[in-house]
C-alpha cells in the first residue's frame, strides 16, 4: 500500500507550488491511477514520493518511508522516462548490469524478458529500441528485482492500443498477485479501462478521489452542467419531465448549487428553467473529463473531509415516480456570498449525533420508465427521516461518557523530503564489470592504444636515440606521456563519464550515487585494466621490435623489476587520475584533462618547488631503514621501500602522488558533504 501525506513541492519564486498538500492512498492488489492534464503536477508528486525532489511531506511504502527501506529496488519498482543506459549496450546486458546493481541472480534478466515478451531483441543495442519496445524494456527493468509496489509515470505515453492495453494487461496482474500499481495518465478513458481508483489532480492539488465506477460516472459521460440558486427543484423538476415523456435522465445534485445532468441537452435543460422561470447562472455541455474546476469553498470542504477519511460520498438514488405526486420545494433565495462560506463550512461540521467518519451525501434523481420496483426502494431510501430526527427518535442510555482527552495539535507543516542516496549498486565490482565489458568503447581505445604505441616505437627504434626502457613503453622524450598511460588515463575517465552521461542507476533513485564502495570497484577494475593494457603495450611492441630489428633491442634489461614497477605505477596511476576527476566533474573530458594536467602543469610546479641549494637526497635510505629497525625487514622489503621512494622522488611521480590525493580529497568532500547537510 502507498500512502502519500502532504505532498508538497518547494514554491518557485513568486509561483506557486507545483504540488500544493497532496494526500492519498494507493492500495494493495489494485491499480490506481494520478489523472491530471499536462502541468497539473503528477511528475512532480512522484518525484516526491520517491524522495528524488526536495520539498515537505512524506509517502509510506507498507508503512516505511523509502529512505527507511534497507533495499528500495526490491520493494518499489520505478519507471520514469526512457531508459536510462549507454546506446551502444544490448538489451540483456542492459539488465545483467542492473542485476548487478539490484543484488538479484543475472538468471532474472532472461525471466523478466520473457515476462514482457522481448527475448528475440535481447541482443539489441538500446539505441536502436522503438518507443514501444523501450517501454517494455522499462518495464523490465522496474520488474528484474520482483518488488511488491510499480510506480510508473506515463507509461503508455506514445504508445498505441495494442502496446498500451498489453502493458495495462501486465500492471493488472502485479496487482492480482497482492501488489501495489500506480501510474500517472492524462487520458481519463485510459484511467477509467485501466485503473480501480482514480485519483484527480488539478493545479497541484487534489480535487477528486474516487472509485472507477464513480469517476466513470461522474467524469467520463457526456452531460449538461447546470448552476442555479434552485438547484434542487430544477433538478426534480427535470425528473418529473423525463419521467413524462419516457426518457431516461440521470440528475446529480453534486453541490449546493449546482446539477449534472446525464441523458438531456442543453435546449431541453434551458427549456424547462424558463417555463418555470427558474434563474440559471450556469447551463454547458460537457464531454469526457472536461469538467469544471472545483470551486475554492467546495475544494476545501472536500479536503476537510479527506483529511477524516478518504471515502467516497454516498449517493441516494430517488425515482422521478416516487416524487411525482409530491409538492415542489420551494427555494428560499441564495445567502449572500460573504456568509456563504460560513454557512456550508457548518453545515458539514461534525455534529454530536453525526459519527466523526461520515461523508456528504449527494441526491441523484433519476427517470426511468423500465426501473420498477428498484425506484420505489431508491424512493424509501431518500424518503429517510433526517439523521437528526433519527438521533432523536433512538433510545438514550442513561450513562454519562467519560470526557474524550484533548486531540493534539497538529504540526503545521508535513516533515521535509530529503534526497537520500541509495545503496545502489548492491554488488559494486561485479557491475562494474559488467558496465566497463558491455560496450565495445574500451575495447577500442584499447585497440587504437596498442596500435599507436607500435608505431611510436618503430619510430623511436629506427633514429637510434631512445633508451631501451622508454623505446619499449613507446615514450618519446618530447611527449609528456606515452600512449598507453594517456589510453589508461581516458579509459579511467569512461568509468565515471559515461555513468553521468548515461547513468544506468537513475530509473530508481536519480543521479548516480557517489559511495565509496562505487568508487572502490571503479577502481579496482581502471587498475586491472591499465595493467593488462601496460603489459600488452609492452609485450606487442616487443615483438614487433624483434621482428623488424632482431634481438638487439629486445634484450631484458637488468634494472626490470624496478622499470616494471615504475611502470605499472606510472600508467595506473593515470587510470585512478581519470576515475577520480571524472568523478568529481562528472565529466569524460574533465577526467582526460586531469591526466594531461600532471606532466603539463603538476610536474613543472613540482620541479620548481623541489629546485634550490636546500634540497637533500635519499641516498642511504635503506640502511638507515635498517639501522632503525630492531629487526631485518623480511623478504628484503626494505629494497621495494626504497625503490617506492625513489619513484615518488621523480617529478613525475611526485606530481602524480599529489594529482591523485587532491581528487581524493575532492570527491570525499563531494560524499560527505549531502551527509553533512
Amino acid at each position: 500500500m502507498i500512502q502519500a501525506f502532504g505532498l508538497t513541492s518547494n514554491p518557485r519564486q513568486e509561483l506557486p507550488p507545483a504540488v500544493d498538500d497532496v494526500s492519498f492512498e494507493a492500495p494493495t492488489g489494485r491499480v490506481t491511477a494520478l489523472l491530471g492534464a499536462r502541468a497539473s503536477g503528477k511528475t512532480t508528486a512522484v518525484r516526491l514520493m520517491l524522495e528524488l525532489q526536495q520539498g515537505r511531506g512524506i509517502t509510506h511504502f507498507r508503512g516505511r518511508p523509502l529512505h527507511r527501506i534497507p533495499h528500495p529496488s526490491r520493494e518499489v519498482g520505478v519507471l520514469l522516462g526512457e531508459v536510462q543506459g549507454h546506446p551502444s549496450r544490448t538489451v540483456r546486458g542492459q539488465l545483467r548490469m542492473l542485476c548487478a546493481a539490484a543484488g538479484v541472480p543475472v538468471q532474472r534478466a532472461d525471466e523478466v524478458l520473457e515476462v514482457v515478451g522481448i527475448v528475440s531483441l535481447r541482443e539489441q543495442r538500446l539505441g536502436t529500441l522503438s518507443r514501444g519496445m523501450d517501454r517494455r524494456l522499462g518495464l523490465a527493468c522496474a520488474l528484474l528485482a520482483d518488488p511488491h509496489t510499480l510506480v510508473l509515470d506515463g507509461p503508455a505515453g506514445g504508445l498505441s492500443a495494442r502496446e498500451g492495453k498489453w502493458l495495462h494487461g501486465i500492471l493488472r496482474a502485479h496487482a492480482s498477485l497482492g501488489g501495489t500499481v500506480l501510474f500517472t495518465t492524462d487520458d481519463a478513458k485510459e484511467a477509467a479501462r485501466t485503473a480501480d481508483r482514480v485519483v484527480t489532480l488539478e493545479a497541484g492539488r487534489v480535487i477528486a478521489d474516487q472509485g472507477v465506477a464513480d469517476f466513470s460516472r461522474t467524469r467520463l459521460r457526456p452531460r449538461v452542467a447546470v448552476r442555479s440558486p434552485h438547484a434542487a427543484r430544477l433538478g426534480v423538476l427535470l425528473a418529473k419531465e423525463a419521467r413524462a415523456t419516457q426518457r431516461s435522465v440521470e440528475v446529480v445534485n453534486e453541490d449546493g448549487n449546482r446539477l449534472s445532468v446525464y441523458g438531456s441537452n442543453c435546449a431541453d435543460v434551458g427549456e424547462t428553467a424558463f417555463r418555470h422561470s427558474i434563474l440559471v447562472h450556469q447551463l454547458a455541455d460537457e464531454v469526457g473529463d472536461a469538467g469544471p474546476a472545483v470551486s475554492g469553498p467546495a475544494r476545501a470542504r472536500t479536503e476537510k473531509v479527506r483529511e477524516v477519511e478518504p471515502a467516497v460520498p454516498q449517493m441516494a438514488v430517488v425515482d422521478a415516480s416516487s416524487v411525482a405526486d409530491e409538492p415542489l420545494p420551494v427555494m428560499e433565495p441564495p445567502e449572500e456570498e460573504a456568509a456563504a462560506p460560513m454557512a456550508r463550512a457548518q453545515a458539514h461540521a461534525p455534529s454530536a449525533q453525526e459519527p466523526p467518519h461520515s461523508t456528504g451525501t449527494f441526491v441523484v434523481l433519476r427517470a426511468d420508465a423500465d426501473l420498477g420496483g428498484a425506484s420505489s426502494a431508491a424512493s424509501s431510501s431518500a424518503a429517510a427521516p433526517p439523521r437528526d430526527e433519527r438521533a432523536a427518535q433512538a433510545p438514550r442510555t442513561p450513562s454519562i461518557p467519560a470526557p474524550a482527552p484533548p486531540p493534539a495539535p497538529l504540526s503545521p507543516l508535513p516533515p521535509p523530503i530529503t534526497i537520500h542516496p541509495a545503496p545502489s549498486p548492491l554488488r559494486p565490482l561485479r557491475y562494474e564489470v559488467r558496465r566497463a565489458t558491455g560496450i565495445a568503447t574500451g575495447y577500442l581505445t584499447a585497440a587504437a592504444v596498442l596500435v599507436a604505441s607500435a608505431i611510436v616505437a618503430v619510430l623511436l627504434a629506427r633514429t637510434g636515440h631512445t633508451p631501451q626502457a622508454h623505446l619499449l613503453a613507446a615514450w618519446p622524450q618530447g611527449l609528456p606521456l606515452p600512449p598507453a598511460a594517456l589510453g589508461a588515463g581516458l579509459l579511467g575517465a569512461f568509468a565515471f563519464g559515461d555513468e553521468f552521461r548515461h547513468p544506468a542507476l537513475a530509473a530508481d533513485r536519480g543521479t548516480v550515487p557517489r559511495r565509496l564502495g562505487l568508487l572502490c570497484a571503479k577502481l579496482v577494475v581502471a587498475a586491472a585494466v591499465a595493467v593488462s593494457l601496460a603489459f600488452l603495450v609492452v609485450a606487442s611492441d616487443a615483438v614487433l621490435l624483434h621482428l623488424v630489428y632482431g634481438e638487439e633491442l629486445t634484450e631484458v634489461p637488468a634494472d626490470w623489476l624496478s622499470t616494471s614497477a615504475s611502470w605499472l605505477a606510472l600508467v595506473v596511476g593515470c587510470a585512478w587520475a581519470g576515475v577520480l576527476a571524472a568523478g568529481v566533474f562528472r565529466s569524460t573530458t574533465a577526467g582526460l584533462a586531469a591526466v594531461l594536467a600532471v606532466p603539463v602543469l603538476v610536474v613543472p610546479l613540482v620541479q620548481k618547488a623541489l629546485e634550490g641549494p636546500s634540497v637533500r637526497t635519499a641516498a642511504g635510505l635503506p640502511s638507515r631503514l635498517r639501522d632503525l629497525a630492531l629487526v631485518h625487514w623480511p623478504f628484503g622489503a626494505e629494497r621495494v621501500l626504497a625503490a617506492g621512494l625513489r619513484m615518488i622522488a621523480q617529478p613525475v611521480g611526485s606530481a602524480l602522488m599529489l594529482s591523485l590525493t587532491a581528487l581524493l580529497c575532492a570527491y570525499l568532500l563531494t560524499v560527505l558533504r549531502p551527509r553533512a547537510r
